[in-house]
């Protein structure tokens, strides 16, 4: 796949502004070398020289009013204005020596902003124009006189020469600074594809996953609901055995539980629902997550710090981050059963968020992979999908989870959230 027959209007588009600061080093590099040579009485056909370089600026002068148009760019406009480049430049050596001028170098120019801006076949078409005029400039040109001066010393200076010097310095500058940039808009162009492709990945991951866990969620509701009937039968008949029917609550409890899963998946995911029309305020719903939480675990300790930087905005609450935290505190009390630490930061613009457990830690490696469908390590115990489901939950809304060792021990878990898209707009 070749990236000009793909080219994004934004690139193109960046590509014809390049061109026109090439253009404008170009006339005035023409413009200050013929002043140059008529100061040193070298005669010159005045009239077309102005005439080239004053098509050249009028050529500049049009793109600089396209551009403050910020319309699309396509590949077709680019072509045309460095054809028209060409034109120009043939004009200008064919009245100035020819093949013989030591600027004819600059057909290369145009030449190396289509290698990299167009397509193939207009590459080509570029190239096989610029050889043309080149050969034909050997045979068709107004000669000028051997551009020879001397100096007082008697050593002779060669202007040709220098010339030849000076357009080997001002060519190799210009490919440094306006090509090496088109490259580098095209590494840019190749990594934002990249990480679009990446992302439709991800996607098809998450729809797959979600097509499983709906029909996982259909197929488990009628051994839970049979588990139901027979813990409550159960129940009724150990009313006379406490510790039995301790025991029953809590398994109908868990059941309940397992319920209200199966309904949360099979409910539109991700719907937004603000109470009150009001939203809620930001460290409510934290509490309310905890709490929550807590319910499921309840022999695990938590030591819970909010810290507030301002007034506590108010947000759209959408389930899914809730569960999504819910998932990050599974796996901390999962790796320290003796209790977590979480601690919680915000202000108008971010949610911070750090959960610390006693676990033995992660190596550099496992950290690099955790978070990857599929990647646990919990032994038999686990899946490996609540860290890279809570992992695409807070992508989603631009946030990201990081994991790492903690200084004194443990594991520590960092999420950050914009909280731009969350907000409740005033009215």
């Amino acid at each position: 796949m070749e990236y000009s027959e793909y080219a994004s209007p934004s690139a193109t588009l960046k590509n014809l502004r390049r061109l026109f600061w090439l253009r404008n080093v170009m006339i005035v590099f023409l413009s200050s070398t013929a002043l140059a040579l008529l100061y040193l009485n070298i005669p010159l056909h005045a009239l077309p020289i102005v005439t080239a370089v004053s098509s050249m600026l009028a050529l500049n002068t049009l793109t600089w009013l396209r551009l403050r148009r910020h319309g699309n760019v396509g590949e077709g406009e680019l072509l045309v204005q460095l054809l028209g480049d060409i034109a120009t430049l043939t004009a200008l050596f064919y009245f100035t020596g020819g093949y013989s001028n030591p600027f004819v170098w600059m057909y290369l120019l145009p030449l190396s902003i289509a290698a990299v801006a167009l397509r193939t076949a207009y590459v080509w078409l570029i190239a096989a124009l610029a050889v043309g005029c080149y050969s034909a400039l050997v045979f068709y040109y107004e000669p000028l006189s051997h551009l020879h001066l001397h100096s007082q010393g008697g050593a002779g200076l060669d202007i040709h020469l220098v010339g030849m010097w000076l357009g080997f310095v001002v060519c190799a500058c210009m490919i440094a600074v306006f090509v090496a940039r088109i490259g580098q808009n095209l590494r840019e162009y190749d990594r934002l594809i990249a990480e679009t492709r990446e992302k439709a990945l991800e996607s098809e991951r998450m729809l797959a996953l979600g097509t499983l866990a709906t029909a996982a969620a259909h197929e488990l509701g009628t051994p839970l609901a049979t588990m139901a009937v027979v813990a409550g039968e159960m129940a009724a008949d150990c009313t006379n055995q406490p510790q039995l029917s301790e025991q029953l609550a809590l398994l109908r409890s868990q059941i309940d539980r397992c319920k209200q899963i199966l309904t949360s998946i099979t409910a539109s995911a991700g719907q937004q629902r603000a109470e009150d029309g009001q939203g809620q305020a930001l460290d409510d719903f934290l509490r309310q997550t905890l709490a929550r939480w807590r319910d499921t675990r309840p022999a695990i300790q938590v030591t819970c710090l909010l810290q507030d930087k301002g007034p506590t905005p108010a947000i759209a609450v959408d389930r899914t981050l809730g569960q999504a935290l819910s998932n990050l505190l599974d796996n901390a009390a999962d790796a320290s059963p003796e209790g977590i630490e979480v601690s919680c930061e915000w202000d108008n613009s971010e949610l911070r968020l750090d959960i610390r457990d006693h676990g033995p830690g992660l190596a550099p490696d496992v950290a690099e992979k955790a978070g990857t469908p599929f990647f646990t390590t919990k032994q038999a115990q686990g899946m490996g999908l609540g860290l890279y489901l809570a992992r695409m939950i807070f992508e989603r809304f631009g946030g990201s989870v990081r994991l790492g060792s903690h200084p004194q021990g443990g594991t520590l878990t960092q999420v950050r959230l914009p909280l731009n898209i969350l907000l409740i707009k005033e009215a």
